[in-house]
């Protein structure tokens, strides 16, 4: 009888458990935020997408008036913090902070995923933009892009990364084959790693995103060869576009959406996404964009749909052209 009595409410508690989890009733959806949210950031601290989100954190939890607490899962390309938002409850307490190549580059560089990045993810919208820069070694016998174009041309250097994958990885990989030449790629669990080896001496380049590298840059740690937007920086007027510099028509710039678990209430990734805007939008965010050479993008969900559908095709044929792969 008690043995019965015992299964019986076991069955009972695991599918409350399991609904729990899986749905949300109007009225939470509706009280929604009543307890703090995490933001996972998929690279270690330091890098670019570490920077975006503290700063967009820190605007956001006042506006939707509960902590937004900021928490590092570096590592392979971001699959591992991306995972933990897919496997987190669908409730708008856990959200991810993605780079672009997550969305568009690991479902092709990686033949093994435990997640689906068009499955187990809502988008919400691509809150930034921005370029990346080549910077190299001081010691590195370089002054400028056709220095190191033909120095490459005569010994093997190799290039830091964020990752397998990443947007710094795939910037580099354009860079080389634009160049025509070779180099072999070194991936880190993060720019701010990648970056740390390149002022050591330990890697010899790196296309790594402005805003990890501006720092180290103006303090005369690493040296800054060309930018991979169209236009200068106004941070860095005096370093050209790899366009000017040896390669017409380069261009290479990456982005930063703003993601939660897949079947999240509409309710609430409406709420977040009208946080988010308003959180971009403010002053101080609007101060801190424009000093680490981001541009705000603002799209709406349908907009970043679009935008993954179309850079996934684009970035399926490099990968398969320079026969890419993470494992």
């Amino acid at each position: 009888m008690n043995q019965r009595f015992y299964r019986t409410i076991s069955k009972v508690l695991g599918i409350a458990a399991i609904a729990t989890m899986g749905f949300m009733s109007p009225a939470q959806a509706q009280s929604w935020p009543d307890k703090p949210i995490k933001l996972v950031i998929p690279f270690a601290a330091g890098g670019t997408t570490d920077i975006i989100g503290r700063i967009l954190a820190q605007q956001m939890a006042p506006i939707l008036g509960q902590n937004v607490v900021v928490e590092n899962r570096g590592g392979a390309g971001g699959n591992i913090g991306a995972e933990a938002v897919a496997r987190a409850p669908a409730d708008g307490y856990t959200l991810l902070l993605a780079s672009g190549s997550m969305l568009t580059v690991n479902p092709y560089m990686y033949k093994k995923m435990s997640i689906n990045y068009a499955k187990d993810f809502t988008p919400i919208s691509t809150l930034v933009s921005g370029p990346m820069i080549i910077s190299v070694n001081p010691k590195l016998p370089v002054n400028n892009l056709n220095d190191l174009i033909a120095l490459a041309k005569t010994r093997n250097l190799n290039f830091g990364s964020a990752g397998i994958g990443s947007q710094v990885h795939l910037a580099g990989e354009n860079f080389i084959t634009a160049a025509g030449i070779n180099a072999t790629h070194i991936p880190y669990k993060g720019e701010n790693p990648a970056l740390s080896d390149l002022i050591a001496g330990q890697i010899d380049f790196c296309a790594c995103n402005v805003p990890a590298s501006m720092g180290f840059i103006k303090g005369g740690q690493i040296k800054a060869l060309a930018v991979t937007s169209a236009k200068r920086l106004a941070a860095l007027p005096n370093i050209p576009t790899v366009a000017e510099a040896s390669i017409p028509g380069f261009e290479n710039v990456g982005w930063f959406a703003l993601m939660a678990p897949s079947n999240t209430p509409k309710l609430i990734t409406d709420k977040i996404y009208a946080a988010a805007i308003k959180a971009v939008k403010s002053e101080a965010m609007q101060k801190s964009l424009e000093l680490n050479s981001l541009t705000p993008v603002l799209n709406t969900q349908k907009e970043l749909e679009a935008q993954i559908v179309s850079e996934s095709a684009k970035w399926e044929k490099v990968i398969k052209a320079r026969n890419l792969s993470a494992n």
